[in-house]
């Protein structure tokens, strides 16, 4: 009996043998290598983040109340002033004598200037009503709040009345001194509107400061002559500082006032809290550094960290303001880069014995980094970060 011809090249049968096993070894599915994380409770805050600049509230530009000769400023930006301290001379020009209209009408705008200087104290006596008013109430509420009478939110938004009735009351009394520069500067203009003696030395009109503070802008510091309502220079109280953000529209519309800020980078060690206290309701364009246009909107701040910890910061100096929308301490949240769009909704690919499971979840939150997870998935189990296109439903997969 002959041999078979594969008994009698057992090279040739091993040879086969190893290419078959080969071919199935090269065309088996293998796992595909993926990062697995952990489904964890942590807490969880979404914000809103842009730069920001601190600002003077109330800023004085003090101009010429009438055409003349400025003497020399003998100040230097950050010096301080007092109120109704002189700040420079002015000798006006020699003027014609008013006739009746013009005189009428110059006294006309004193009329006018001290009507305005009353308003402005009926408002001022209005406001410091107000923020009496507000005080009381929390110093009421208070002891109820601690007591568990009331909620927070209430006793939040008590003092954030009380906040912006202190600040109306403030900027109620800077109109009051407002309206008594203005009067000033109309009886001036009466004063002087009239001829001078040539025999007589020439009369120099002061320019007083309306407020104690600190010089912020000189627009111009030599001597020459200035028409009326030049800009000599500009005062204004360091102390009294906001801070203004501006957002994108589509960002604004998610602030309301009373909303927590944090305000990092600002060159101290420790970030200030603040609280938003108006959004204004105009927008502007802005180009950006990619050349695009956005519509923005101004976000103005109040600090409510001590002011000793900011007593550095002065006008116009940068902030990075972190809008605090929300926040919890225990959320189930996996990485964004975990989530996949699926069936018009959200999925996930879940770790079940070495294979990956898609899963469809509820989202909640998002800040984009971490997404809350609402339904769909539990505490303890691992899904893939950053799941490529080879990872599918039932896929062997290995972790790295």
């Amino acid at each position: 009996m002959s041999k078979l011809p594969i008994t009698k090249h057992p090279g040739i049968a091993i040879v086969t043998v190893l290419i078959a096993l080969l071919l199935i070894w090269g065309f088996w599915p293998r796992p595909i290598m993926v990062e697995a994380v952990k489904v964890d409770r942590a807490p969880m805050t979404v914000t809103i983040e842009e730069e920001g600049q601190t600002r003077v509230i109330d800023r004085y530009v003090i101009s010429a109340p009438v055409d003349g000769v400025a003497c020399r400023v003998q100040f230097d930006v950050g010096d301080s002033v007092n109120k109704d301290q002189v700040l420079l001379n002015i000798s006006p020009l020699a003027s014609q004598i008013l006739d009746p209209r013009a005189r009428a009408l110059a006294e006309a705008r004193v009329a006018a200037a001290k009507a305005a200087l009353e308003s402005a104290r009926q408002q001022a006596e209005s406001a410091k009503a107000t923020a009496e008013f507000y005080n009381g109430e929390i110093k009421r509420l208070r002891p109820l709040a601690a007591q568990g009478v009331i909620s927070k939110d209430a006793l939040d938004k008590a003092e954030m009345e009380m906040l912006t009735g202190e600040a109306a009351l403030r900027s109620a009394n800077h109109q009051v001194r407002v309206a008594e520069y203005n009067l000033q500067a109309a009886q001036t203009a009466l004063e002087y509107t009239t001829g001078t003696d040539s025999n007589q030395p020439a009369v120099r009109v002061p320019v007083r400061s309306p407020i104690t503070g600190k010089v912020l802008k000189l627009p111009r510091e030599c001597e020459g002559p200035v028409r009326t309502g030049e800009s000599l220079l500009e005062v204004g109280d360091p102390a009294q500082l906001e801070i203004v953000v501006d957002v994108l529209s589509a960002d604004a519309v998610k602030i309301k006032p009373g909303v927590n800020v944090l305000f990092e980078r600002w060159g101290g060690e420790q970030p200030l809290e603040g609280r938003v206290r108006t959004i204004e309701p105009v927008g502007f364009t802005k180009i950006s550094a990619l050349g695009v246009e956005e519509q923005r909107v101004n976000v103005i701040a109040d600090i409510t960290s001590p002011s000793q910890e900011w007593q550095r910061l002065g006008d116009g100096y940068r902030v990075e303001a972190r809008f605090i929308l929300w926040h919890e301490e225990d959320v189930l949240q996996v990485p964004a880069s975990s989530l996949f769009r699926y069936d018009k909704g959200w999925a996930v690919f879940v770790v079940e014995n070495d294979r990956a499971k898609r899963r469809v979840v509820r989202v909640g939150q998002r800040n984009g980094l971490v997404a809350q997870m609402l339904e769909g998935i539990i505490d303890g189990e691992y899904v893939i970060n950053h799941p490529s296109d080879e990872v599918e439903d039932g896929k062997r997969i290995i972790e790295h």
